[in-house]
């Protein structure tokens, strides 16, 4: 009985990091559909997003399976607790690369009016913490979890930079209002990508001591 619990636990692991690739393909879909203003990607991206909200379904119903197969020791259980919090933001963050790939879309006939170049810094440096925090999950590497929350700051700076940049294009010329305001909005998915793959390095953390920064924050005010 054990032998088959252990073999769908690597299973899940498995899901997980399939999961994490797809995610990933996901946010490089977006922001090559950006990059190249095409639409077919831009589509492409959009549709993609289905594929991610099937995949969470399935790790669910795994995660369901292990559950209700056996009573799961405490590290067991810790596992696929934090398999099921970290599938949630996953799917969000499919859904965000979808939205990016929206906006990509209305924007592929319009001359840009900035270099794209912090907004693809972004992309990558989310991209590379997705793809991190699933391989933290996977191995139990604290250290590798930890480096993936550390990252977030980076994601930040870029956001704020992009932001910034344009600003000072609005003010310049508000004509340029209207797509500025796209490319902002493109800026926050990706900030927000960041986030949720900071929260997936917290469950990946959970998953290994059993212990997660908002339950700790709650207690302290307690």
């Amino acid at each position: 009985m054990r032998n088959r619990f252990d073999r769908q636990l690597t299973q899940l692991n498995n899901e997980m990091i399939a999961m994490g690739v797809q995610i990933s393909q996901a946010i490089g879909l977006a922001i090559n559909a950006l990059l190249s203003q095409n639409k077919e990607k831009a589509k492409e991206a959009i549709q993609f997003d289905q594929e991610i909200d099937h995949k969470e379904r399935e790790i669910e119903s795994l995660c369901l399976k292990l559950l209700l197969s056996q009573q799961p020791v405490a590290r067991d259980l810790r596992q696929i607790s934090a398999a099921l919090k970290m599938i949630t933001d996953m799917e969000r963050i499919g859904d965000h690369a979808a939205d990016i790939s929206e906006i990509a879309l209305l924007l592929s006939d319009q001359q840009y009016i900035s270099h794209l170049g912090k907004i693809e810094e972004m992309a990558k440096l989310t991209s590379t913490m997705v793809l991190d925090s699933m391989q933290a999950f996977v191995d139990k590497d604290m250290e590798k979890a930890k480096a993936v929350i550390a990252r977030d700051d980076a994601v930040d700076k870029a956001f704020y930079d992009v932001k910034k940049n344009l600003i000072d294009l609005i003010h310049q010329n508000p004509d340029n209002g209207s797509q500025a305001t796209d490319l902002l909005m493109i800026a926050k998915y990706f900030e927000r990508i960041g986030d949720h793959a900071t929260n997936i390095a917290e469950w990946v953390l959970f998953s290994i001591t059993g212990s997660h920064k908002s339950a700790d924050q709650l207690e302290a005010k307690a």
